[in-house]
């Protein structure tokens, strides 16, 4: 069983001639089909075709909401949809392998949609247009936080490279005015960022049971008390769980605890203490 999921999650989906293929080999040729698509559309003068499957913000918020979905359907034969596509095959398939089929879907899906959502959100203040897949960047910057030590061309470590592409693909926007590419870049590359941190237990989401409000308590005919009942975490705390939560620091750190987590961990502690009398 692995750290971040379980190993039917990181088998192939299938074997072709004996070679493994994943979900990210999937992702992939409908890219490549795509391109072949856009090719021939090109080819015969249809670009009429691409103005129903770009995004467009004005039209996505007049109800044209397929847009969001076949925007990264489009994509003219290039150098850099070539690279993209190695991208998600090398970089994609070794995340699976790591989070699992599911994780590794869920990733792929934020990058592609965030582009789109974001752009329909800005496009409340200024029309927005996009069109070819997202991820294969962003995918990289996963990897790179992933695995930050680990040489990938010419002997560069990922951390590096990928702190090199970012500083470059911006200095590019920026000197042609390409905020539509900049808010790309950035968007697509924090949610990778965030995303694998996410997984590795060192950011953690909000736990909206903070702020529900508890059942109200209701007095019991005849009780009395001087004293307001206190919840305490009794000695009868399970060793069995203590030892889970010390096995989990010790993967993952301290911080990968929740919040109910450390309450127990503190509460056996101070119950610990009660016990030896103050002496650690």
């Amino acid at each position: 069983m692995s750290e971040y999921g379980s190993s039917d999650e990181q088998q192939p989906v299938t074997w072709l001639n004996g070679y493994p293929v994943y979900a990210a080999h999937f992702i992939v040729l409908v890219l490549v089909a795509s391109m072949i698509v856009t090719s021939a559309v090109l080819a015969f003068n249809g670009t009429a075709l691409f103005s129903w499957l770009t995004f467009n913000s004005a039209d996505v918020l007049r109800g044209e909401v397929w847009r969001v979905f076949t925007f990264g359907l489009v994509n003219p034969p290039s150098l850099f949809f070539v690279v993209d596509m190695f991208m998600i095959v090398w970089f994609g398939r070794e995340l699976e392998k790591t989070f699992g089929r599911r994780a590794f879907l869920l990733l792929y899906g934020g990058v592609y949609f965030l582009t789109p959502l974001l752009f329909t959100l800005i496009g409340l203040w200024t029309p927005m247009v996009a069109s070819g897949e997202p991820g294969g960047f962003a995918l990289f910057i996963a990897f790179a936080v992933l695995y930050p030590n680990v040489a990938v061309f010419f002997g560069v470590l990922a951390k590096w490279l990928a702190a090199i592409f970012v500083g470059i693909y911006s200095l590019m926007y920026l000197g042609g005015h390409n905020w539509t590419g900049m808010v790309t870049l950035w968007a697509t590359t924090g949610f990778a960022f965030a995303f694998v941190r996410f997984q590795q237990g060192r950011i953690t989401l909000p736990s909206w049971r903070r702020f529900r409000r508890g059942p109200k308590l209701r007095v019991l005919p005849g009780f009395k008390s001087d004293t307001a009942p206190v919840a305490k975490a009794g000695p009868e705390m399970a060793m069995a769980e203590i030892d889970a939560l010390l096995d989990k620091i010790a993967q993952s750190g301290f911080a990968s605890l929740t919040a109910k987590e450390k309450a127990k961990l503190e509460s056996a502690r101070a119950d610990l203490l009660r016990k030896t009398g103050g002496r650690g």
